[in-house]
C-alpha cells in the first residue's frame, strides 16, 4: 500500500489522498470531514510507526520522526499517556475514536465492529499511575459513561508504559 501523505497545520493532521480514503474505508483510521480524513495525534503517530503515513508541515516539508513526538507533546501535554493506551489497544484490534463530545479521551469499539452500525462499548480515560483521581472526578467520569450508555474504562499507565485497564459498569440491584 502506498503511504499516506498527511499535513500538520496547527493542531490538525489531515489528508485527502486515495491511500487515506482507502485506509479509512478498510480500518476506520481517521474521521471523514468533507473530502479529507482528519487524524488524531495518536492515530497519526501510530500510522507513522506502522509505516503507513508520512507527515509534512505547512511548507510541504517532511517532518523528521524524532521531532513528531516533541511537537505532539507541545500540542497536548498528556500525549504520551494517550498514545501509549491508543497503541496498546489498537495493536490488539480495538478501534479508538476521539470522544471529546462525551467529555472523555476516546470511544472504544470492539474488534470487528462496523462503526455507524454499532455503538462504542466504552468511553476511555487514560491516566498515569502518578496522577490522582478524586472520588468526585471518578463519579463525574462514571456519570458521563452511564449517560452515554457506555461502560467506563480507566487505563492506568505505569512508568514502564505498561497499561492496566479497569472497567466500571452500572448494575441494577
Amino acid at each position: 500500500m502506498e503511504k499516506i501523505k498527511a499535513q500538520l497545520i496547527g493542531p490538525t493532521v489531515s489528508s485527502n489522498s486515495k491511500p487515506a480514503q482507502d485506509l479509512f474505508a478498510a480500518q476506520r483510521f481517521g474521521e471523514k470531514v468533507g473530502e479529507k480524513i482528519h487524524y488524531s495525534l495518536s492515530e497519526t503517530l501510530f500510522l507513522i510507526e506502522t509505516k503507513k503515513l508520512d507527515l509534512y508541515d505547512y511548507r510541504n516539508k517532511k517532518i523528521a520522526a524524532k521531532k513528531i513526538t516533541e511537537r505532539f507533546h507541545k500540542l497536548d501535554k498528556k500525549f504520551k499517556i494517550k498514545f501509549t493506551v491508543f497503541k496498546n489497544l489498537r495493536s490488539r484490534g480495538y478501534i479508538l475514536k476521539t470522544a471529546l463530545k462525551f467529555g472523555a479521551e476516546f470511544r472504544v469499539y470492539e474488534p470487528g465492529t462496523k462503526i455507524g452500525e454499532k455503538h462504542a462499548k466504552w468511553i476511555l480515560f487514560p491516566i498515569s499511575e502518578v496522577e490522582s483521581l478524586t472520588w468526585h472526578e471518578f463519579s463525574a467520569k462514571n456519570r458521563v459513561a452511564h449517560s452515554t450508555k457506555k461502560n467506563l474504562l480507566i487505563a492506568i499507565v505505569d512508568e514502564e508504559d505498561d497499561v492496566s485497564y479497569y472497567e466500571i459498569k452500572w448494575i441494577k440491584p
